[in-house]
């Protein structure tokens, strides 16, 4: 089972991280749900970025992600309230970094029932007005 396509064209991605990662850890997992994010949702990365030798650099989001943080008990909260609200959610299980072996990683989470996932990090993805009523009272991440 997986997530119900968007209706309409997403404008606004955020990212939600556990706050209690830092350095590389955090680092990882806040790559990981981007790189995820940016291939569900190829829309929100803008048309490449010429210099002035005429040179193309790969677009980047022109909206920005604002990074949050939010207690690890809080993100599977999240998780649903974007979902029920029509939002895609990307989202990394703390197994994905207990494991360097994706098949053994995929092995880990078909033991656990969905409401017992643990989550490094999550990226909402859908309408602006939609996900910053989500997120409005998580702080940023510092």
């Amino acid at each position: 089972m997986t997530a119900s396509p968007l209706t309409e064209t997403p404008n606004r991605c955020v990212i939600v991280m556990d706050k209690d990662l830092s350095g590389g850890i955090l680092a990882n997992a806040i790559a990981v749900i981007a790189l995820t994010a940016g291939q569900r949702h190829p829309a929100l990365v803008g048309e490449p970025l010429v210099d002035a030798c005429g040179f193309a650099h790969p677009g980047l989001i022109p909206t920005g992600i604002p990074m949050l943080r939010a207690p690890q008990a809080e993100l599977a909260r999240l998780r649903q309230e974007a979902l029920a609200n029509e939002c895609d959610v990307v989202a990394f299980p703390v197994e994905g970094q207990q494991t360097k072996n994706y098949a053994e990683f995929q092995d880990m989470v078909a033991q656990i029932p969905t409401p017992g996932i643990k989550y490094t990090g999550l990226a909402l993805i859908g309408q602006r007005k939609t996900v910053s009523k989500i997120v409005k009272k998580l702080d940023l991440l510092s």
